[in-house]
């Protein structure tokens, strides 16, 4: 049994990337199969793939979810966007010197105003006057991640997407995406590799540590998903070709393997809090995509899960002497899972 300080590590803070590189595709590759480590480029993914295997990407799009605001007091406060419940109605976080209450009005960019509903646990829902997506998109600010220092600016709205972003209500990207740009798309294309998508909303959870040290105590943030039957036909092809299904980051696992707990992938819509540990049984995902991770973070429990313990603690020190980049806008891993 692994408790949380099994997963600390420490990390030099020059290895937090800050900035994206120019080229999407020119960020390195570590990639991890067993034990064995080998250093490559972003764009040599193509020569690891094979015809017929299938690329599952997670499709959503970030929202400009972080507001600046004032309370009909006076009161600064800010808010950002968890969830978009529907066209007038979101869940969020307010950090307030005093909590709202019900009814309260918010001005927020000094556009418009939101009126406060009840609480839901650590989130106010708050109703808006007109469009949900049309006034967060014309007066929101894209919320980078709490460890990246700068303000975003009109670069980070282009690359903190992914290219095939499309269905907007994520707080945060699904990061081992942004690797990807459509040249690169176009050879995996030309070469056999298929493609399905997923869509998962991920929530600012995500960058949450876990603050107990029985990890069977920890609450897992939940995440809304929908899987197509579309991409569950596609899963069943690669599988009965003997071919892998390789998860292009966490979110797309995650979606994939909370659609598995029967045992075979499934199409629908549903909320997962589900919460992978070492011990996991992988039912879909072969290989997988992904960003180096926040020490203690639930998402290097899961790559623990997927690759190995020991491997990924060694994959680990070995990106750090070998200064690669970490987080969102750092390089990425190849895995393949030890359940295989």
């Amino acid at each position: 049994m692994y408790s949380l300080s099994d997963f600390d590590f420490e990390l030099p803070p020059e290895r937090i990337a800050q900035l994206p590189l120019p080229d999407r595709s020119a960020s390195r590759l570590l990639q991890l199969d067993g034990d064995q480590i080998t250093d490559r480029h972003f764009a040599d993914i193509v020569g690891q793939l094979q015809p017929g295997d299938l690329l599952v990407m997670n499709n959503t799009r970030v929202l400009k979810a972080r507001f600046f605001g004032v309370k009909e007091t006076g009161g600064q406060v800010e808010v950002l966007v968890e969830r978009v419940l529907d066209n007038r109605t979101v869940l969020a976080q307010v950090r307030a010197s005093k909590s709202p209450k019900p009814g309260n009005r918010i001005r927020l960019a000094d556009a418009f105003d939101v009126t406060t509903g009840e609480r839901a646990g650590e989130f106010f829902t708050l109703h808006f006057e007109g469009d949900v997506f049309e006034l967060i998109e014309a007066h929101g600010r894209l919320p980078l991640p709490p460890y990246i220092e700068h303000t975003a600016d009109e670069f980070d709205e282009q690359r903190y997407q992914t290219v095939y972003s499309k269905e907007p209500g994520a707080v945060a990207a699904p990061t081992a995406g942004l690797h990807f740009d459509q040249p690169l798309l176009d050879k995996l294309a030309q070469k056999g590799v298929k493609f399905a998508y997923v869509t998962l909303h991920v929530g600012a959870g995500t960058f949450q540590p876990v603050r107990v040290e029985d990890l069977s105590e920890h609450k897992m943030h939940t995440e809304w998903y929908t899987i197509a039957q579309e991409t569950v036909d596609a899963v069943r092809a690669a599988k009965a070709a003997g071919r892998d299904v390789v998860a292009v980051g966490t979110t797309s696992l995650r979606a994939l393997e909370s659609a598995s707990q029967s045992g075979e992938l499934q199409a629908g819509s549903a909320d997962t809090a589900l919460f992978i540990t070492p011990g996991y049984t992988f039912k879909t995902v072969s290989r997988l995509v992904t960003n180096f991770h926040l020490p203690k973070s639930t998402l290097l429990m899961l790559v623990s899960a997927f690759a190995g313990y020991a491997p990924i603690r060694k994959a680990y020190a070995h990106a750090i002497a070998n200064e690669y980049r970490f987080f969102s806008y750092g390089d990425a891993m190849l895995l393949t899972t030890t359940s295989r």
